[in-house]
């Protein structure tokens, strides 16, 4: 698997609802970034501190290569 961060941390996000769980327990959300109409699945990177890092931004990213949810857009 590609190895990509991307921005998960809950202080960039709105319209945060749970909507199932990943084979190992991860809570899968769906969720709007702010400032973006358009609606995404993945974690919080706040809940997988094993897949976290912090960006250069100071906000925390997640690396989904280390977690059973995939990243994607819904809509």
């Amino acid at each position: 698997k590609l190895s990509i961060s991307l921005p998960s941390d809950v202080r960039l996000k709105t319209d945060i609802k749970v909507t199932s769980k990943s084979p190992s327990g991860l809570n899968i959300y769906s969720f709007k970034y702010k400032g973006d109409d358009k609606t995404y699945q993945g974690v919080m990177a706040q809940e997988v501190p094993w897949a976290s890092s912090i960006a250069e931004n100071g906000y925390l990213q997640v690396d989904y290569s280390k977690v059973d949810v995939q990243f994607k857009r819904l809509n």
